[in-house]
């Protein structure tokens, strides 16, 4: 699917995967979602991940915005971490409930729709964002953030639901 190279775009991918996630979430019980996999990660571990990277992004546009330094994926860590990054951040979620996480996505997806409706086609698609040190502009990594990351969320649990006899 080629990315968006306008705010509509943007707007009407983010909409389309996130009520495909939203859909295929109220049809999992909470017993079905806290249930590991064979590397030790769950439905819920998924979700709570893809909020918490809606933030991540932006923060890293603030952060850039301001001129600050912008830390790829996070302090203390480079993109070569991202398995080390994705570790810690579930145990850092591990007390999260089915419920709070996603609340925690819903919460995060209105984050991201009030930053896209916040900015025009020029902020979002005419350069590079501030900071990233690439040429990815605002509304590529916003699309990454959200939407690309919803995709990869559905498609991980439609996979765990089919492997599972009892959801």
């Amino acid at each position: 699917m080629p990315a968006a190279t306008s705010k509509t775009e943007l707007l009407d991918v983010t909409a389309k995967e996130y009520t495909k996630l939203e859909t295929l979430l109220r049809t999992i019980d909470a017993s079905v979602a806290l249930e590991p996999d064979d590397d030790d990660m769950s439905i819920k571990d998924v979700v709570a991940h893809r909020a918490h990277w809606i933030e991540l992004f932006l923060g890293w546009y603030r952060d850039g915005l301001a001129g600050e330094r912008v830390h790829f994926p996070a302090p203390g860590y480079k993109w070569n971490d991202l398995k080390r990054y994705n570790a810690d951040l579930r145990a850092s979620q591990a007390d999260l409930g089915w419920v709070e996480a996603c609340n925690l996505l819903n919460r995060s997806h209105g984050a991201l729709l009030s930053f896209i409706d916040a900015h025009s086609d020029d902020d979002l698609y005419s350069g590079p964002m501030r900071g990233a040190n690439n040429a990815w502009t605002p509304g590529r990594w916003a699309e990454a953030a959200g939407p690309s990351h919803y995709r990869s969320a559905s498609a991980y649990i439609r996979r765990r639901l089919r492997a599972s006899p009892g959801a």
